[in-house]
């Protein structure tokens, strides 16, 4: 099946999922593109997952705000305008800065990151997140949690 073109505005954009603090909207998910997948991710300051790595790559293009970006040894402080891509496999955590921020981030081909998300929206309440149900919801969507 081809992908067939589609565009969005802010009012029509689908619900944004919770993950654990920030408010992921999904813009493009891989079924639609049939490859990449595009997200929003707005986040309060603080907020953002572990180190963790997963089997497809993943850039961010920062538009409000700092977020810190950490991978290999590397930290970047990403303000407005700043672009951080991450191959496959690269274990990378983020943190969203004073006063949060907000980034688009894209997937490489074969992502998962759509329904990660959506699993951890519909089995994670909001709050403090339940650890267990966490590192089994990324498990199932095959993404290693580093320590």
């Amino acid at each position: 099946m081809e992908p067939a073109p589609f565009s969005l505005s802010p009012n029509t954009y689908p619900r944004a999922l919770n993950v654990v603090g920030e408010r992921i909207t999904v813009l493009a998910p891989g079924a639609a593109t049939q490859g990449y997948e595009v997200f929003l991710q707005q986040g309060e300051e603080g907020s953002g997952p572990p180190p963790h790595c997963h089997g497809w790559d993943e850039s961010f293009y920062i538009t409000k705000g700092a977020v810190e970006i950490g991978y290999g040894d590397q930290v970047v402080t990403a303000t407005a305008g700043t672009f951080v891509h991450v191959p496959a496999g690269t274990v990378h955590y983020f943190r969203f800065g004073m006063g949060g921020g907000e980034m688009i981030s894209v997937t490489g081909h074969g992502g998962n990151a759509s329904r990660l998300f959506a699993r951890i929206d519909e089995t994670v309440p909001p709050g403090p997140p339940d650890l267990a149900k966490l590192l089994a919801v990324a498990q199932e969507c095959g993404v290693t949690i580093s320590e």
